[in-house]
């Protein structure tokens, strides 16, 4: 199978506290050599203050000084690498429970979450909660890194039952893809290189996998959604006419001569042509950046959406929204919010709390309210104009939104409509 060696693949860890995230990382940087020589000798000197024997590899990732000190991580650290097959983003994000809405905020643009699981403690309530938001967000592959194997002599019985222990618990929620990998990220075993110590595990490591994992098909490429951003009038020799709307394309394929329609007026045209810095293009697809002309003179603005007139969203004014709070202060009653929904922009009030999750026990609370810092809940929202939104099951760009406070100008609410 042949790869785009420039095809981006995003990546979250998640695990409880101590389970070795940021250790991992810090493998995989080492072992495939993607660490600049001036940051590996200052943390080969931090270690060193610090007594350690060796470099202490969690280092790499664990960036505010804080979490250098107490040995945590709090905030969401964001790595980039590359290898010859591929480029990675790494989101290291907090094993905490009280950082539920940073693993949210870390893992909602991934392809891949790497949950890891200690292997003497096998599957235990934080676990099932990375796991639960990975499926609340869609997340099209999970890889379930059973580390600190070397602590257990590397046995194959206790993989196995861990193995069994989370596909227990997976069966029950929306995860597709689920791959399983004995490591030690300490000593390197299935990281980047096969670790002899477990002859036993006939998969790649961890790095192969994410090198030739496929995830052209994770894009919806059936519905064709192109928010607008903004009108394109340049205004000189040679495109005096030229009406151009520029954006990205959220989802699905656009062509010259597609017969679109421009929502919420719902004024029908076709595609004239479909431009780029780089000139004319045949055909657009998700994630690209172009410019649509239409051959019809069209009044659109931004946060207008062009899609196809056989394949419309539903433009709605009342959404059903899975919602994690992400704000210090609660929600307000029937306050007002501003919405962001891929280009547009409205005014939202939260009309109703339909149940709460609790996030121990995966069960729902039908009969609270409130709202407080990293509560995951379903809500009703009411927008003071329509949105055109499809399901983030279907969509995962056109199925999002954010909630803003517009007093303080803070994302207090990031949410996933139903």
């Amino acid at each position: 199978m042949m790869l785009d060696n420039n095809q981006l693949l995003r990546f979250t860890t998640a695990g409880s506290v101590d389970d070795g995230k940021s250790t991992l990382i810090g493998r995989l940087l080492y072992d495939s050599k993607s660490i600049f020589e001036d940051q590996l000798e200052a943390i080969e000197n931090t270690s060193k203050k610090k007594g350690h024997e060796g470099v202490d590899l969690a280092l790499f990732t664990d960036g505010l000084r804080d979490e250098r000190e107490q040995g945590i991580t709090i905030d969401v650290a964001y790595r980039y690498f590359t290898t010859p097959k591929r480029k990675f983003i790494i989101a290291d994000t907090p094993g905490h429970i009280q950082y539920t809405r940073n693993m949210v905020t870390g893992a909602s643009t991934a392809n891949v979450a790497t949950i890891l699981i200690d292997a003497r403690h096998g599957v235990i309530e934080q676990t099932k909660r990375h796991a639960f938001i990975a499926s609340l967000l869609q997340i099209p592959h999970v890889i379930v890194c059973v580390n600190k194997m070397d602590l257990v002599d590397f046995s194959e019985d206790v993989f196995n039952k861990i193995v069994n222990q989370f596909e227990s618990v997976s069966s029950k929620m929306l995860v597709k893809d689920v791959r399983f990998i004995p490591i030690s990220a300490l000593h390197g075993d299935n990281v980047v290189n096969r670790s002899e110590n477990m002859p036993w595990y006939q998969g790649a490591p961890m790095l192969h996998t994410l090198e030739t994992m496929h995830i052209s098909s994770d894009i919806n490429k059936v519905d064709a959604r192109f928010p607008v951003q903004t009108i394109l009038r340049p205004q000189r020799e040679g495109f005096i006419d030229y009406r151009g709307y520029a954006g990205r394309v959220a989802s699905g394929i656009f062509r010259p001569g597609d017969e679109v329609t421009v929502m919420p007026s719902g004024f029908n045209s076709k595609i004239k042509t479909i431009d780029t810095s780089n000139g004319q293009l045949e055909e657009a697809h998700a994630p690209m950046s172009i410019s649509i002309t239409l051959e019809d003179d069209i009044d659109i603005s931004r946060g207008d959406m062009i899609v196809r007139s056989n394949n419309k969203p539903e433009a709605t004014q009342d959404l059903e929204v899975m919602l994690c709070w992400l704000n210090n202060s609660p929600a307000k009653p029937r306050a007002k919010y501003t919405i962001k929904h891929t280009t547009n922009d409205q005014k939202a009030m939260i009309k109703e709390v339909v149940y709460k999750i609790d996030i121990n026990s995966l069960d729902r609370i039908n009969d609270d309210d409130s709202l407080n810092m990293n509560d995951i809940c379903k809500v009703k929202l009411r927008t003071t104009k329509p949105l055109m939104i499809d399901s983030y099951r279907e969509n995962r760009t056109t199925g999002s939104i954010i909630l803003i406070d517009d007093s303080t100008n803070e994302t207090v609410a990031a949410g996933m409509v139903v």
